[in-house]
């Protein structure tokens, strides 16, 4: 990749301010509500489908537990009838039981009220935070740069390829596969935790009964929000990949002056 010439190319306003803001409202906002989701989620850590869990017979769809072993205390994840140890991470580790460890959650040791206040607090601070987001994205058309044309997706293949090969091209406005990804995220993955986490509130149930329905049930409910957790984290994962990838100084002034260096051919990338 030729850094020479892209230190070449000019600064465009990429990102507005309220892009930016929300961002990082939502970037704090999603990492307290992973933390305390798994100390929530380790209260019973298992996942079922259907309106009921079951205690006489077991039709979870995936359940961490431990038990003793030869050596001490194992741990033991259940995922779709296969069986597999995971003493040291789920389960057990350092000779206690426990869902997902300590440091993966908020708090550190098991305390469950206060994670559902933090949890409850974040999660409100998420919906508007994106409330706003929307409603300024309507004023000033910003969702439009996020839905794809009939010409991106025809260049969706080059595009995946260009992503395979870590060909990133640097351009004023986002490739297909970055307004697939985003509009994936705050049109579906943010909408559906969201509805997931009302369906599971008494309260809400008590005003909107139908919710729950629309899922399935509560576990079905609560199963649906854990998996757009992992979607979420995944998302993340590979966010931070791209943006060490693309160069993680443009990537970074950009998420907070707003200013993002181009290639100096970036134009013509643009669709």
């Amino acid at each position: 990749m030729d850094t020479t010439a892209h230190a070449r190319g000019p600064l465009v306003y990429r990102q507005t301010l309220m892009t930016r803001i929300t961002h990082w409202v939502w970037a704090v906002s999603l990492f307290f509500l992973l933390l305390t989701g798994l100390q929530i989620f380790n209260a019973h850590p298992a996942l079922y489908w259907g309106q009921e869990s079951g205690f006489e017979y077991n039709n979870a769809l995936l359940a961490i537990s431990s038990r003793e072993g030869e050596e001490g205390l194992e741990g033991v994840t259940y995922l779709l009838g296969w069986e597999f140890e995971t003493t040291g991470l789920l389960g057990a580790s350092g000779g206690r039981a426990h869902g997902f460890p300590g440091w993966a959650t908020i708090p550190s040791h098991h305390d469950l009220g206060t994670g559902r206040v933090i949890h409850f607090f974040f999660a409100w601070v998420l919906v508007g935070t994106l409330a706003l987001w929307l409603m300024a994205s309507l004023l000033n058309a910003h969702w439009r740069e996020l839905l794809p044309t009939p010409s991106d997706l025809r260049a969706l293949p080059g595009d995946v390829l260009n992503h395979a090969r870590l060909r990133l091209h640097r351009t004023r406005t986002y490739n297909v596969v970055q307004k697939l990804t985003y509009a994936g995220v705050l049109f579906v993955l943010l909408p559906l935790m969201i509805l997931t986490g009302l369906g599971m509130s008494p309260s809400f149930n008590a005003a909107a009964p139908w919710l729950l329905d629309l899922f399935g049930g509560r576990q079905s409910a609560r199963t649906v929000h854990f998996a757009v957790m992992l979607l979420l984290v995944l998302f993340f994962l590979v966010h931070i990949l791209m943006i060490l990838l693309a160069g993680p100084l443009n990537e970074l002034r950009s998420i907070v002056t707003g200013w993002y260096r181009i290639d100096p051919e970036g134009d013509a990338h643009d669709r």
